[in-house]
């Protein structure tokens, strides 16, 4: 498997939120070769904590991208690039403000779903590429792919949506304001003008484990933990938590945090018209997928955006996988989806 890392830079982006944030960057990887008429090219899109290392060892979806995989890198050239707001090299609140030579920390303007995929679509254009044969993605990965298939018809071919929504429900914007309100917290937080300093490490790592909770199932939490002990008067279940709450310290940026998470909170594809308006002469093909454990995105979120593809006549597959791995199934549940993912973007190449 061919694969490159690079970053590249652009004079500014005109933000939903009014602002023109300039100067710009981009971190993103790439998987596979770019073939001669540059048509299979897929555009794979992280969910919240991921970053631009989709492959390979460490990757985060290092089972699904690949020689011989679902994303078959002997076939296909995949891309990923870090979110803006993220903190793995794309522009965010770490970033430094050419303005004050500072971090931009809170002072970093508000960012939404569709200003990541303009982003993305600079990127692309930047790359030679007029037309992605898919983009895809799970979870916040999955409200990218729809917003491109709404807000660039003509430059995707097929969208892969994965266990993802229209727009979040109450309970999720709940979480998320469960997870912010816990950074903010944080005595070390310091009105996020904390680089330099100690961060809010506290505040931070229960904002993961918070977060960590919604995307496992009760079956699968069960199965993993149970009530078995990590020491006398420690659960395993604890344990883990606070394991993954300190990893995620390490790798991540409170501040970033609060941005893309309100980002996720304000999406809404509804916002200027029903979903059957949106989808209205739409040409991408679907294939949605959506798992039956899954209570953090759950199953009738994705068939909300079925229904309204169909209404419309448009090209949709859709598949509720039984799984008990709750959110985290669109990382886990391998088989099925390759199977699905790997039919449908041949008869994609060939429509």
């Amino acid at each position: 498997m061919i694969t490159e890392a690079a970053t590249v830079f652009f004079d500014a982006i005109e933000l939903d939120c009014g602002v023109a944030l300039a100067p710009v960057e981009v971190a993103y990887e790439t998987y596979g070769t770019l073939n001669a008429d540059k048509s299979n090219a897929i555009l794979a899109l992280h969910a919240f904590s991921g970053d631009a290392h989709a492959a390979g060892e460490g990757g985060w979806w290092a089972n699904m991208i690949g020689p011989g995989l679902a994303f078959d890198t002997d076939r296909y050239f995949v891309i990923c690039s870090n979110v803006l707001g993220g903190c793995k090299g794309t522009t965010g609140p770490a970033s430094i403000d050419p303005k004050t030579g500072c971090p931009w920390a809170m002072g970093f303007p508000s960012i939404s779903i569709a200003d990541m995929v303009r982003l993305q679509k600079m990127l692309i254009d930047r790359l030679g590429i007029a037309r992605l044969l898919a983009v895809t993605g799970g979870s916040m990965g999955g409200m990218q792919a729809l917003e491109w298939a709404v807000t660039h018809p003509e430059s995707v071919a097929a969208a892969i949506p994965i266990a993802t929504t229209a727009r979040h429900s109450a309970q999720q914007i709940a979480f998320n304001e469960v997870g912010r309100q816990a950074i903010m917290a944080d005595p070390d937080w310091n009105e996020g003008n904390y680089y330099g300093g100690r961060g809010p490490a506290r505040g931070l790592a229960v904002a993961r484990m918070i977060g960590h909770i919604t995307y496992m199932s009760d079956e699968s939490m069960r199965r993993k933990f149970g009530r078995r002990l990590h020491a006398p008067d420690q659960f395993e279940v604890e344990s883990y938590l606070q394991y993954r709450g300190s990893k995620f310290v390490d790798r991540f940026d409170a501040n970033s945090y609060i941005y893309i998470t309100r980002a996720m909170d304000s999406f809404d594809l509804t916002e200027h018209g029903s979903l059957v308006s949106l989808f209205e002469g739409a040409k991408t093909r679907f294939l949605v997928i959506s798992f039956t454990s899954d209570w953090l995105y759950p199953s009738y979120q994705s068939q909300e955006i079925v229904s309204a593809l169909r209404r419309r006549n448009c090209d949709v597959a859709y598949c509720n996988l039984t799984s008990h791995y709750g959110h985290d199934a669109f990382l886990v549940e391998v088989n099925e989806q390759t199977e699905l993912i790997r039919g449908f973007l041949k008869s994609t190449q060939h429509a």
